[in-house]
């Protein structure tokens, strides 16, 4: 039986980086990991993909713009898309990724069993579908066995006509038409995807509003914009029937008013969110605590059995909401490495995470939303300013969306941070820092903003939750 101190289960932004940071503080580390390549479901079906098909996007956004642009001699006719050849750009960035995750490995050590995990007890890990062989941590497992995306009750996935991401971001040709279950950020960034593509897009929303995690004043803008774009949504809806018919899928779906929509498209994607993997880890063989299939744990990913932590997908803390984000798994795969070596170390502030949502036009937020801020009981005080006042988006053509800055009035403190708009998903970390530092408006009012950039928009906000922006 080979002998670690750690050996972690499962290689994406959790797995990976809680090994990397337990190698950098001098401990021997493996990570065992069945799939072909490592970096799990961010850089191989998720995040990374994503986000290269919504470079493409752009890309033929700022080319159908062309005489807007003064661009000629691009050709005649409109302008396509070469889908092999997107794909393969995709996929080379996916595949250059892991490869440069496989030399972190080698620089630091890391060994990368390949195969598949189950618990054995007593701090001992059976591999099989691989490597086969017998592992044992000394002082610690850690769990990142992350998330799939699930369906909801009367939904089968067939993975040909009724898709879940991991199929959507293989799709070889361009559809007519694609359906959209649900509008959280994996739903509206495909409407995005698909919509600039050329395809028609319904989007089917039980909630009342898009993105319904976000600021009110968010999701408005967001349906606002797709509207213009030729985006269908359907909130307050749901969905009754469904059947894989005739080269696509039928659909019969209750509108927010009572009456009944027949919607037929050539594809449903189905993106009502992820469920925790923990089938054949043997959980609870081991005596692992669960609450709906994830795994309990304390604010330093310590699980109910010594010996065992958990993070990232997989986990929930106190029963509470968890977000299923990649920099969230990485920052806790840090700490529960720096706690197994001894180091101190900090409980993160959920409050305090940042969430990208790469749309057009793009969300970033951080904190307390208006109304969040409302019900915890805080006196509120709100600014707004427009990117569209702002030379550098009107240069850029990117004159959608806002800023909006939640504070507290007593103390003048920055409870959240809502923007939509050109390159929110960059500018968020700024807000996201000022709440670390637990900064008053007056600060940020007080920090100079570069012009033209598309952050004075937050510098802005700040002066109009005072009552004094400068440019509106």
């Amino acid at each position: 039986m080979k002998e670690y101190d750690v050996v972690v289960i499962g290689a994406g932004t959790g797995g990976y980086v809680a090994a990397i940071r337990a190698a950098q503080l001098g401990l021997a580390v493996a990570v065992i990991e069945k799939q072909k390549a490592l970096g799990g479901t961010c850089l191989l079906w998720g995040c990374i993909p994503t986000k290269a098909l919504l470079e493409h996007a752009h890309a033929l956004k700022i080319v159908q713009q062309a005489k807007e642009w003064g661009i000629t001699g691009a050709g005649s006719g409109p302008f396509g898309l070469d889908m092999a050849q997107v794909h393969a750009r995709k996929d080379r960035i996916v595949g250059g990724m892991a490869k440069g995750i496989e030399f972190l490995f080698k620089k630091n050590k890391i060994d990368w069993i390949k195969g598949t995990a189950r618990l054995a007890g007593g701090n001992a890990i059976d591999v099989f579908e691989g490597d086969a062989q017998t592992l044992r941590a000394r002082k610690e497992i850690i769990l990142a066995t992350g998330s799939v995306p699930r369906s909801v009750p009367g939904i089968e996935i067939d993975r040909k006509r009724i898709l879940t991401s991991d199929e959507a971001i293989h799709l070889p040709e361009i559809p007519k038409s694609i359906a959209i279950l649900g509008s959280g950020a994996v739903g509206v960034e495909f409407a995005s995807i698909f919509r600039r593509f050329g395809s028609e897009v319904t989007i089917i929303e039980l909630l009342p509003r898009l993105v319904p995690v976000e600021d009110e004043a968010v999701s408005a803008e967001l349906q606002k914009s797709f509207r213009k774009q030729g985006i269908t949504s359907h909130t307050g809806a749901r969905v009754t029937r469904v059947a894989v018919k005739g080269g696509g899928v039928e659909m019969d779906v209750q509108l927010v008013d009572g009456t009944t929509s027949a919607i037929r498209a050539d594809y449903l994607l189905v993106a009502t969110g992820r469920g925790p993997v923990t089938a054949g880890l043997d959980v609870e063989r081991v005596g692992l605590e669960l609450d709906k299939g994830y795994i309990k744990v304390d604010a330093l990913y310590k699980t109910n059995v010594p010996g065992i932590s958990a993070i990232g997908d997989v986990v929930t803390l106190g029963g509470g909401a968890h977000p299923q984000l990649a920099h969230v798994s990485s920052a806790e795969g840090i700490i529960a490495a720096e706690r197994i070596a001894g180091r101190e170390t900090r409980a993160l502030n959920y409050d305090h995470v940042p969430g990208c949502t790469y749309c057009d036009p793009e969300i970033g937020s951080v904190g307390l939303t208006e109304l969040e801020a409302r019900e915890r009981g805080y006196d509120v005080r709100i600014g707004t300013f427009p990117f569209g006042v702002l030379a550098r988006a009107k240069m850029a053509g990117e004159a959608e969306g806002f800023v909006k800055i939640v504070a507290d009035k007593k103390y003048d403190e920055v409870l959240g941070v809502h923007m939509i708009g050109s390159r929110s998903t960059e500018l968020v970390a700024e807000a996201t820092l000022a709440l670390g530092l637990e900064s008053t408006v007056e600060e940020l009012v007080r920090t100079i903003h570069a012009h033209p950039t598309m952050a004075e928009a937050i510098g802005e906000a700040a002066h109009a939750a005072h009552g004094a922006a400068i440019h509106l």
